[in-house]
């Protein structure tokens, strides 16, 4: 009963913190564009999210080192007053507080995505992991078809401030979630007498050293990487063969946004007949298939493809993270997970790029094709042995 209640209460946090942060996140952006009128000031705002998460290791060993479930609501607490100090924006020479605040929003989602790896691992049975994962990965996908369309009316009917408040006040519900947890016990903060960066370093040991962990969090991480180098020839497909207009990508974003939806319902369901092996692989081989559906210059199965991707891609990740949290020691959880977190999620700033300077020289299908050829072969080892193991085989450090 305990882990029934426990669930709802992390539900109860995606719900809550996933809808401010979601409608924040645009609205920030929205908000200097206004402010300063420059689009690149604007583009900034998500660098400044996303920033943090290259010092996941080390924000990982820091959270390790401390009580996770009082960070979980410290650290929410304080960013909610973060935000509120955003009702002092007046005019464009208050733009750099919106940015400061952006990046202190980057800094909480590495500590607590961090410090939720361990509460969740203590809080909800092992062999329920899989289910909660998938359940709030459904709601946070959900929520990315509303928030942002509610963020933006919010913006323009009270400003800014507004907005701000909104996510301050969800934060503030994630707090008292948290603070609701009643976990079962929880490992004490990490004394081992290692410095940071050598408490870092035995995080990114084990993960290097467990090949089954390993392959899982390299298939999540080729599986985002290269959806984000198929985004310039995605819009590609849109204007050049389809023939549509540039604001023709809502509707396919919709549509993968209703895939994300579902596959993260189905995902439990594979996890707890297959295991996670089987979870990532089906993922990434339906993640490489939308890709190639987009190459088809017909609006329905350029849809289709771009459900696929919705589908596939949230289970290499779930798979991996659920790995993660089942089969990763409490003392060393926080900076493995951290930094599978950076393995997952940081490439794709870099493969945006590559696939928008890609465009330029070859033709769009062929960087779809790309993407989709790198997706399978990243996963293709977890056709071998761990398909049929699972991660049975990692065996429990003593730290």
């Amino acid at each position: 009963m305990g882990g029934d209640r426990n669930a709802r209460l992390f539900y109860g946090v995606t719900l809550s913190s996933g809808f401010g942060n979601t409608a924040m996140s645009l609205a920030a952006s929205v908000w200097v564009l206004a402010l300063t009128g420059s689009a690149s000031l604007a583009a900034l705002c998500g660098l400044c999210v996303y920033a943090p998460s290259l010092a996941g290791p080390l924000l990982g060993t820091l959270v390790d080192r401390l009580p996770r479930q009082r960070l979980l609501v410290t650290t929410s607490a304080v960013m909610a007053a973060l935000l509120l100090t955003l009702l002092a924006v007046r005019g464009p020479g208050q733009t750099w507080l919106i940015f400061a605040v952006m990046l202190g929003y980057g800094v909480s989602y590495v500590l607590l995505d961090a410090g939720e790896a361990a509460v969740l691992q203590a809080a909800v049975p092992a062999d329920r992991l899989g289910g909660v994962n998938s359940v709030r990965m459904s709601l946070q996908e959900g929520l990315k078809l509303v928030a942002p369309l509610a963020g933006a009316a919010l913006f323009t009917w009270a400003g800014g401030g507004s907005v701000a408040v909104l996510a301050a006040s969800t934060l503030g519900v994630a707090a008292c979630c948290y603070a609701a947890l009643r976990p079962g016990a929880l490992p004490g903060p990490a004394a081992d007498g290692r410095s940071l960066l050598g408490g870092t370093r035995d995080g990114i040991a084990f993960l290097r050293r467990q090949a089954p962990l390993r392959r899982l969090v390299t298939a999540g991480s080729a599986a985002v990487a290269l959806s984000g180098l198929a985004n310039a020839a995605a819009y590609l497909v849109i204007v050049d063969d389809l023939h549509r207009p540039p604001a023709f990508a809502g509707v396919l974003a919709a549509a993968q946004g209703a895939g994300s939806v579902a596959g993260g319902l189905l995902c439990g369901r594979i996890l707890d007949r297959r295991g996670e092996a089987a979870a990532a692989w089906w993922g990434a081989v339906l993640s490489a298939l939308g890709p190639l559906l987009l190459c088809v210059p017909l609006t329905p199965v350029v849809a289709a493809g771009r459900v696929l991707i919705g589908v596939g891609l949230p289970w290499t990740v779930i798979a991996a993270m659920t790995a993660v949290q089942r089969h990763t020691p409490a003392g060393l959880i926080g900076r493995v997970a951290a930094t599978a977190n950076t393995a997952v999620f940081a490439p794709t700033t870099l493969t945006i790029a590559l696939g928008a300077g890609a465009v330029a020289i070859v033709d769009h299908r062929a960087v779809l094709a790309a993407a989709a050829t790198g997706t399978v072969l990243a996963a293709l080892p977890l056709t071998r042995r761990q398909a049929a193991a699972g991660v049975a085989s990692i065996e429990p450090e003593r730290l």
